[in-house]
């Protein structure tokens, strides 16, 4: 079966950047994965909780229930604080992340790129920078040896994609945008991927502001190819699995 693994940094990433993508194959029957680094325990909006870990765990739960809703078969959300991951140790959080690639074994990872996304957010740069060591350093055997003690084995991941997009929010810091190398239509998913982020419903002060900013471009999500198993140059694509070798 071939897989997908999304590194993200906050619950209902999973839906707002990637959602389309996630269920699209998914409903093709490709094996889904979320890795997502934190709880999301300093978001602004905090619905019913009272406090930090009151709203991890709802935020825990919401992120349950979206992955659900988008088809994910393993969604992780690990304990990394919320606003802080450009003060984590890299090596170690790159270490955590290689361990789950080591153990879903996915053909191809979707994160961010050094931007942060559309939002510039700090968490999605580094999500996407500890995401991208990882998928190198998964395939190889001098990295984090001691996890083969525990039966895991080098896993090579064959494409790396980051998200990216052809247009630029406002009243947001300036980014320079990956290219745009995969437009992937998702069509009526855009319903599902809106649903998906109305299940964080602490955050619901920001739905009507996502559905404005998703429903005018929201059929289609855009990635960039940044890193590949093959050799060559970057082709033009509409499916994030051309040329990826199932047998990996």
């Amino acid at each position: 079966m071939l897989r997908m693994m999304c590194v993200t940094a906050h619950p209902d990433d999973e839906a707002g950047n990637f959602g389309g993508t996630l269920r699209l194959y998914a409903d093709r029957g490709v094996e889904t994965a979320v890795l997502c680094l934190t709880p999301g325990q300093a978001a602004r909006h905090r619905g019913t909780a009272t406090s930090d870990a009151e709203l991890a765990a709802l935020r825990r739960k919401e992120f349950q229930a979206s992955c659900k809703i988008l088809g994910v078969s393993r969604g992780v959300v690990l304990d990394y604080y919320d606003g802080q991951l450009h003060r984590m140790d890299v090596y170690s959080v790159a270490c955590e992340i290689t361990r789950h690639l080591r153990e879903f074994r996915p053909h191809v990872v979707l994160t961010y790129a050094s931007d942060g996304g559309f939002t510039a957010h700090t968490d999605h740069a580094m999500a996407g920078m500890f995401a991208a060591l990882a998928m190198q350093w998964s395939g190889q055997n001098n990295r984090y040896p001691d996890q083969f003690n525990c039966g895991l084995k080098p896993h090579r991941v064959q494409k790396l994609y980051y998200s990216t997009a052809n247009f630029v929010m406002s009243g947001r810091p300036p980014i320079n945008p990956s290219p745009v190398t995969a437009v992937i239509e998702i069509g009526d998913r855009l319903e599902t991927k809106i649903q998906a982020f109305h299940a964080h419903v602490t955050q619901s002060p920001l739905f009507a502001l996502f559905e404005n900013n998703t429903r005018p471009r929201g059929r289609q999500e855009m990635f960039h190819l940044a890193a590949s198993s093959t050799l060559g140059s970057v082709a033009q694509e509409t499916d994030l699995f051309a040329g990826v070798k199932e047998e990996d």
